[in-house]
């Protein structure tokens, strides 16, 4: 069963440039701090970019390190979203073993998770489910009364509700 840490969960808006990530890292990592998951993807206007980080420590310490990547010369903002109200979705793949004896109650459990099964052999398959974390988490550990041969999960997306900028 995965055990959930206390994850913050940050958005930080930066120029679309080479090395700006290495920079936001070492932050952390100069302070003790694990990544615990990392998207990034370019903003509408290519020249931006969006990071999702979650991010493990003590909270005591997290609000000089927001100030500090705020800092950082091409970071636009750097929010903290732990406690905001937010859309979060993270997506998993799942490849498990299961044979023609267990594949009724694989699916069966996919489908209550809303999966989709995206490949299907005579000995395995794999699930891909998107989610809030916690519905995936309930997932993994209902899964894993199969053998899990291997799992991925993308780490949280996150968009602000409303007219709130994330």
């Amino acid at each position: 069963m995965m055990k959930s840490k206390h994850v913050h969960t940050l958005s930080v808006y930066v120029s679309n440039k080479p090395g700006v990530l290495a920079r936001i890292a070492q932050t952390f990592s100069r302070r003790g701090y694990n990544i615990e998951s990392l998207v990034v993807s370019p903003a509408m206007d290519g020249n931006f970019s969006r990071m999702t980080i979650g991010v493990s420590g003590s909270p005591e310490g997290l609000d000089q390190i927001l100030r500090q990547v705020s800092k950082l010369i091409d970071v636009i903002r750097c929010t903290d979203h732990t406690y905001d109200d937010v859309v979060i979705k993270e997506m998993g793949l799942i490849k498990i073993a299961v044979d023609s004896g267990g594949r009724g109650e694989a699916l069966q459990i996919a489908e209550h998770f809303g999966c989709k099964t995206i490949d299907l052999t005579e000995e395995s398959m794999i699930l891909q489910v998107v989610g809030d974390p916690e519905k995936i988490d309930a997932l993994v550990e209902m899964i894993e009364k199969f053998t899990v041969i291997e799992l991925i999960r993308t780490g949280k997306v996150l968009l602000a509700r409303g007219g709130t900028t994330t």
